[in-house]
C-alpha cells in the first residue's frame, strides 16, 4: 500500500496524580501522535517520549523535530510493504528511537488494518489477556504510598514498583516490606546511583524483591556486571539496552538477569521483538515497561506483551490509573489486574476524535 498523508499533533493530557522520579517530577504528559493514511485505512502511532531529556535524551520537540523533517520526508509517497522495508528507509539516522517508534508504530497499525487482523496476532501473540502490575512514583509522605498500594492491591495488580532514589531507598522500602511481607515487590532507581553505593544497594537484598531496575548509569553495562556479582537480587535494565546486540552483550557480561522492554526506548515493535525472541530463546524473563502512554501507545504495549517470553507483570496498567480521560475508545482498563487483549484489526481501539481535538495543541501535515 502506498503511504499518502502523514499528520503530527502534539497532544497533552493532565495526570490524575503527579508523579515523581529520581530525576523528575509530572504533572501531564505532552506527546507527539503520527496518524498515516494510505488507500483508505489509516494509522496510529504515539510518540511517548517524556519533555524533558532526563529519562533520555529525546524531548517532545526533539521527537517533533524528527519527524517533521525527516523521518516523513522519508516514507511520505513511498510504498508500505513490510516494516522491515520501512525501517531500512531510515537506517541512516541515529538513534532518536521514541521517534522511530512512533512512526513505525503507525506503520504497523496499517499492516495488521490491512491483513484484517488484531496487531498482537500479526506480532505472533500467544496470549488471550495480558497481566499487569503498577509502577508508584516518590511520595512524600508513607501513608500517601500505602493508601496507593492498598488500592491498586485491591485492584487485583499483580505486584508493584517503587520508585527509589538517594535518600528515599533503604528505609521506605523497609517500611513497604514490613506492612506487606508476601507483595511481589520490586525497586526502579532510574540511573540514580553509582557503583559506589554497592553497599547500599546490598541492603535491599533482604527485603526479597523481584528485582532492581537500573540501579547504574543509563548507557552503562559494565559497572552492572560488577554490581550484579555482589547482589542476590537480579538487576533489571532499562535504560541500557536500545537494541537487541546491547541485550547480547549485557547478558554475556552478567549485567543483569531481567530486562525491561520498552517499544518506544528500543525504537518500535521489531526491534522490541527481535529483543523479546533472543531473550525467549535463552531463559532470560522479560517484560513490557510503560512511558505513561495515551490508548495509542499503550495498545501496542498490550499487542508486544501477548508475546510468550514475557513472563513478569509489566506496566501496562489500566490508562485510569494515569489519566481521568484517554483518547481511545472503549478505554483500556484492568480487571483483577488483567487487560484483556482486543479482538479488532491493528491496534484494536478506535479514537475519540473529539477528546482528541480538545487535547491537541500543534498539528502539521504532509502529503504527496
Amino acid at each position: 500500500m502506498q503511504i499518502e498523508r502523514a499528520e503530527l499533533r502534539i497532544v497533552r493530557l493532565p495526570m490524575v496524580r503527579t508523579f515523581a522520579t529520581s530525576s523528575s517530577r509530572k504533572a501531564e504528559q505532552a506527546h507527539v501522535l503520527v496518524r498515516l493514511s494510505a488507500e483508505g485505512l489509516v494509522g496510529w502511532g504515539e510518540c511517548a517520549s517524556p519533555s524533558d531529556p532526563y529519562y533520555c535524551e529525546e524531548t517532545t520537540e526533539t521527537c517533533w523535530h524528527i519527524l517533521k523533517d525527516f523521518l516523513l520526508p522519508m516514507v511520505v509517497g513511498s510504498r508500505l510493504e513490510s516494516i522491515e522495508e520501512l525501517t531500512a528507509r531510515y537506517r541512516k539516522l541515529k538513534r532518536n528511537n521514541f521517534a522511530r517508534a512512533g512512526l513505525e508504530m503507525a506503520c504497523w497499525d496499517l499492516l495488521a488494518r490491512a491483513a484484517g487482523r488484531p496487531l498482537h496476532a500479526l506480532l505472533g501473540g500467544t496470549r488471550a489477556e495480558i497481566r499487569s502490575g503498577v509502577s508508584l512514583g516518590i511520595e512524600s509522605r508513607i501513608d500517601d504510598l500505602f493508601a496507593l498500594i492498598d488500592q491498586y492491591r485491591a485492584e487485583g495488580y499483580h505486584r508493584i514498583k517503587l520508585k527509589i532514589a538517594p535518600g528515599n531507598d533503604i528505609a521506605v522500602i523497609a517500611r513497604v516490606r514490613e506492612r506487606y511481607p508476601d507483595l511481589p515487590l520490586m525497586a526502579d532507581a532510574n540511573s540514580a546511583y553509582t557503583l559506589a553505593d554497592a553497599p547500599l544497594l546490598r541492603e535491599l537484598d533482604q527485603f526479597g524483591l523481584m528485582m532492581i531496575e537500573q540501579p547504574l548509569a543509563h548507557d552503562d553495562i559494565i559497572d552492572h556486571a560488577a554490581l550484579q556479582a555482589q547482589l542476590a537480587t537480579p538487576i533489571c535494565l532499562d535504560e541500557s539496552i536500545l537494541s537487541v546486540d546491547d541485550a547480547r552483550k549485557a547478558l554475556q557480561l552478567g549485567s543483569g538477569r531481567i530486562i525491561n522492554i520498552k517499544v518506544s526506548r528500543v525504537g518500535g515493535l521489531l526491534e522490541a521483538k527481535r529483543i523479546h525472541d533472543y531473550c525467549h530463546a535463552r531463559g532470560v524473563p522479560v517484560w513490557c515497561g510503560g512511558m505513561h502512554e495515551f490508548g495509542i501507545g499503550r495498545a501496542a504495549n498490550l499487542a508486544i506483551s501477548s508475546l510468550p517470553g514475557y513472563s513478569l507483570p509489566g506496566d501496562v496498567s489500566g490508562s485510569d490509573k494515569y489519566y481521568d480521560q484517554d483518547i481511545v475508545t472503549p478505554p483500556i482498563r484492568a480487571t483483577a489486574g488483567t487487560i484483556p487483549l482486543p479482538e479488532g484489526p491493528g491496534l484494536g481501539f478506535a479514537i475519540d476524535e473529539e477528546r482528541l481535538a480538545r487535547a491537541t495543541e500543534r498539528t502539521f501535515t504532509l502529503a504527496r
